[in-house]
């Protein structure tokens, strides 16, 4: 087995056949910038080459991800090592290499879990939620589309018309709600929620990984024929565009005053 890589954004541990992905940058509520996701797609590739069968999935501190780092959107010079396409286009890189890992993941999710943060959420096989927990899709009233084949992902989980009202409304819900719609498997308390997540976790260890591994395939390529993602490279087209959109820039710029003033 391979030695943990050194990231900055996040850990990556291994203990046996349960690995943990942990988003890292407590005090900014774990948000999804440049570096994050090529982290995460990093660390994805990585538990490939250990023998976790489980990997759980969360964020360290209140929030399980503020979604994507929209002090980049606002400011295209936050990432001058990648044009917009390269920039808009990580968040997919991202949730492909989730989604294709051997093992299985379990989203620990709580506080805050918005835009990029749910997308992360959504590629993960299970979830199970705190009762604190807050989901958003703000991109909207960015100015941006949702991307990273988000779309698609959550019509795989949750009916379409709802998907329309929670994209184009943006507006918040709570974890019970995203249980009625069948986006999380469970909800539990928020003092419980590591418990929960860690009984999960070592019950589907004990399981044989090939068939943990080989279920794993069989609903991915099952969903792929529900709603296919093979179209989400263009995602990053839109984005792109949007990022350069004055309009969109000037969303931006007034969403995170609006925040600044919450």
């Amino acid at each position: 087995m391979q030695e943990p890589p050194q990231f900055e954004t996040l850990h990556a541990t291994v203990d046996g056949r349960i690995g943990r992905l942990t988003l890292n940058q407590p005090d900014k509520l774990n948000p999804l910038g440049t570096r994050p996701l090529a982290e995460i797609a990093d660390a994805a590739r990585w538990f490939d080459s250990t023998e976790a069968s489980i990997v759980i999935v969360t964020g360290a501190g209140r929030a399980f991800s503020s979604g994507f780092d929209l002090r980049e959107f606002a400011d295209p010079a936050a990432s001058p090592d990648l044009d917009d396409r390269a920039q808009a286009d990580l968040g997919r890189l991202m949730a492909e290499a989730m989604e294709q890992m051997r093992a299985l993941t379990i989203a620990a999710i709580k506080g805050p879990c918005i835009g990029g943060g749910l997308v992360l959420a959504g590629v993960c096989d299970l979830r199970i939620a705190a009762d604190d927990t807050v989901f958003a899709i703000p991109e909207v009233d960015l100015g941006i589309p949702l991307a990273w084949g988000g779309i698609p992902r959550l019509v795989r989980e949750i009916p379409p018309a709802i998907v329309r009202e929670l994209v184009l409304t943006c507006r918040p819900f709570d974890a019970e709600e995203a249980r009625s719609l069948g986006f999380v498997n469970r909800v539990v308390p928020r003092a419980e929620l590591d418990e929960a997540v860690d009984e999960l976790a070592e019950s589907l260890s004990r399981k044989a990984p090939s068939v943990v591994r080989a279920t794993k395939r069989q609903v991915n390529t099952a969903l792929e024929n529900v709603a296919p993602t093979t179209g989400a490279w263009a995602d990053a087209d839109q984005l792109g565009a949007a990022m350069r959109d004055p309009e969109a820039r000037a969303a931006a710029r007034e969403y995170l005053r609006g925040r600044t003033r919450a």
